[in-house]
């Protein structure tokens, strides 16, 4: 399964950006799909996350109600929605997925993933 992550770019204080994951396959239909982000210097954190089996979203305490997780089942392609963006909010975002369903504590870790998207940059200025 290869990922292609794209919507990233650059956007002032409270702006908004949304970012797609398309699958190279739609031949799964089970298993999580997320977004992680990596800022210069940082180690890759945890955004959102959701699972296909009964559409449950996940986020990190930071974005929830500004971020939207979705998929669109009939594609599989991934989206977040980010408003209200912020400037600690830039990082080069990556898409994931898993054909599993990690529990919830470990699904926030990149260790939980075994395909990655190549990343796309997002920036916000103040």
């Amino acid at each position: 399964v290869q990922l292609q992550a794209s919507g990233g770019g650059l956007v002032r204080t409270g702006g908004s950006l949304r970012l797609s994951c398309a699958p190279s396959t739609r031949a799964f239909g089970t298993g999580t799909m997320a977004w992680f982000r990596q800022a210069p210097g940082k180690e890759r954190e945890f955004v959102a996350a959701k699972r296909f089996a009964n559409g449950s979203a996940y986020y990190r305490e930071s974005v929830r109600g500004r971020f939207t997780i979705s998929r669109d089942s009939a594609t599989n392609t991934l989206y977040l929605q980010m408003d209200s963006l912020k400037p600690e909010d830039t990082a080069v975002y990556y898409c994931a997925y898993t054909e599993r369903t990690p529990i919830v504590s470990y699904l926030r870790e990149p260790s939980a993933y075994e395909y990655w998207g190549q990343g796309t940059q997002v920036t916000v200025s103040s």
